[in-house]
């Protein structure tokens, strides 16, 4: 309420109506599904097929005694102690086989308290195969959702969204190692657990529910990506148009959808405002201002996709030098005696 308060969002009670869908609730998913209960959502879907282990026990939301029950089981518990007034929705399967991937495009398409689509779908899976699930059902419904991800080393993150059409989807731009064709499953360490830092992963999740409640509210600006890299105390931000030649046919439909909407629109006529000259009554001093600002040169490619980060400042010319007398022509070699002998017989 205090953003409410503050003027920052003028109805902040609506966040009752929403429905939030949570793919994911291990480290990331769970704590942004228990911010978000704390918020006061008004319907949390939570997916995954894992059970919780002693080894969770590095993560911000579940307890030793939870150990050998599956995580929306225990998800759902904690947060109904929470917040008894948010409606907990679990799905304990795998959503990439054929039946479950159904079942969630058809919980998707009619999860909301009205029986409708849900407001939003947040993936919080770490592996490709539930990523790109979650991309090809949302790209057929045209559904919005946001992505996230923390990196396996366990100091770096990210966050993006995902508008069908709009901006690229999940298959517009595919991680390295898998356009690289490396199977993920090889990257997999024994004993390690990836992703397994606390502090990241609160990290992320916060950054995510903040754009989830700005994406829902409708405050602020709802960013289209943002990582996180500890190490140096990075956010790189950048934003990703879709793809035209996407390998998932729905993205290109949805593409083809945005660009008709966008053509339909009515074009805003620009109107350039005279700029009225500044006359001063009284100028005795004759003092007039000159803009010295040197315009920027465009940004330099060395190859394409490869851009100069920044450029290093040319040395300036060196001062002009006074005009000196011409020294002597060396180049004669004539003697001493030679000389004033020449100089007697003028």
């Amino acid at each position: 309420m205090a953003l409410k308060r503050m003027g920052i969002v003028d109805n902040y009670e609506q966040i009752r109506e929403f429905a939030v869908a949570v793919v994911g609730v291990g480290g990331v998913g769970s704590v942004a599904a228990e911010m978000l209960t704390r918020c006061g959502i008004g319907k949390l879907l939570l997916f995954d097929y894992d059970k919780v282990e002693l080894a969770n026990m590095n993560r911000l939301f579940y307890q030793p005694h939870q150990a050998g029950l599956s995580k929306v089981e225990a998800a759902a518990r904690t947060l109904v102690s929470i917040n008894p007034d948010v409606t907990i929705e679990c799905h304990n399967y795998n959503i990439t086989t054929v039946d479950n991937f159904d079942h969630f495009m058809g919980r998707i398409r009619s999860g909301s308290l009205t029986d409708g689509p849900v407001d939003l779908v947040l993936s919080c899976v770490d592996n490709f195969e539930a990523r790109m699930a979650i991309n090809t059902a949302c790209n057929e419904l045209g559904q919005t959702w946001f992505e996230s991800g923390v990196a396996e080393n366990a100091v770096s993150g990210h966050i993006q969204l995902v508008i069908p059409g709009e901006l690229a989807c999940f298959a517009c731009a595919p991680p390295l190692i898998v356009a690289s064709g490396i199977d993920e499953k090889t990257l997999k360490r024994d004993g390690v657990c990836a992703a397994s830092l606390p502090t990241t992963m609160g990290v992320v999740s916060g950054l995510l529910v903040q754009n989830t409640l700005k994406y829902l509210l409708k405050f602020g600006n709802v960013t289209h990506y943002l990582g996180y890299s500890s190490l140096q105390d990075f956010f790189p931000t950048m934003s990703m148009k879709p793809n035209p030649s996407c390998d998932d046919s729905y993205c290109r439909q949805r593409q083809k959808e945005y660009q008709e909407r966008e053509a339909a629109k009515p074009k805003e006529e620009v109107v350039e405002e005279e700029k009225k000259e500044v006359v001063h009554e009284d100028n005795e001093w004759g003092i007039s201002l000159v803009d010295e600002t040197a315009p920027e040169e465009p940004e330099k490619e060395l190859v394409q996709g490869v851009r100069l980060a920044y450029s290093r400042d040319e040395p300036a010319p060196p001062p002009p030098t006074v005009d000196a007398p011409a020294a002597a022509d060396t180049s004669d070699q004539t003697s001493l005696d030679d000389l004033r002998a020449q100089m007697m017989a003028l």
